[in-house]
């Protein structure tokens, strides 16, 4: 009975440890992982870490060579354009130095400067002043110009006013001559002048002409028949010229 109970007892004993082993092999196995995880973990966090270290050191060694590489700022020299002499330009870039550092030759260069902008605003004063009296003289002719047109119209209307007055007079004499006797309207023509002969005459007609000049001197009927032809001719011929 006792050998029995000895033997159960060493059974469960022994299981027990089995079992014990057992969970000791689980624990040193889940240290191991674990350490394995941790070594892991500060692996990749030391690689993490010097890669962003090199990062850096790559960032601050290209700013440097940039820094190196670059000229300073004060040892930048501003390439300025040539200063030219004829522009007033000029004379305000070198008037912003100080005059004590001036040389002669910039100097002198002021000065012309200085007398040929006073030369061209002067220039510029009397260009101003020609073109006012430029202006002034042109009004003046224009007003002239409208006036000389007035009076033309004017003494065209006074002309064509006695032209028609003369008209009406000429008609009235034309009806007295053509109503008289061609006897006595003959001995009258012999003693007008030949303006007035020929105005009178013109605006007769042929019919009431002929018996008038019938009576007249022949030579003054042949007289007044060349006038009249000439002046009948005179219209074609200013045509002729005309054209």
């Amino acid at each position: 009975m006792k050998i029995r109970f000895l033997s159960g007892l060493i059974f469960i004993t022994v299981l027990m440890l089995s079992v014990r082993v057992g969970n000791i092999w689980e624990d040193v196995v889940n240290v191991l992982h674990g350490n394995t995880k941790i070594e892991s973990a500060l692996y990749v966090t030391n690689a993490r870490a010097q890669v962003e270290k090199d990062t850096e050191n790559n960032a601050v060694e290209t700013e440097s060579a940039e820094v190196d590489g670059a000229t300073p700022i004060e040892e930048v020299e501003v390439e300025q354009a040539p200063v030219e002499a004829d522009t007033p330009d000029a004379t305000l870039n070198l008037a912003k130095h100080d005059p004590a550092l001036l040389t002669q030759a910039e100097i002198d260069l002021l000065q012309r400067l200085a007398e040929r902008r006073e030369e061209l605003e002067a220039q510029e004063k009397e260009m101003s002043m020609r073109e006012g009296l430029l202006q002034a003289a042109e009004e003046r002719i224009d007003r002239k110009i409208a006036e000389l047109q007035n009076f033309q119209d004017t003494i065209e209307k006074l002309v064509k006013a006695y032209d028609a007055d003369q008209i009406k007079k000429i008609e009235g004499l034309v009806k007295i001559y053509e109503n008289m006797k061609p006897k006595n309207a003959a001995r009258i023509f012999e003693e007008l002048d030949m303006d007035t002969l020929l105005m009178v005459t013109e605006s007769m007609g042929a019919r009431r002409l002929a018996p008038i000049m019938a009576k007249m001197n022949p030579a003054r009927a042949t007289e007044i028949t060349v006038e009249l032809s000439r002046l009948r001719k005179l219209p074609s011929e200013a045509l002729k010229v005309g054209g």
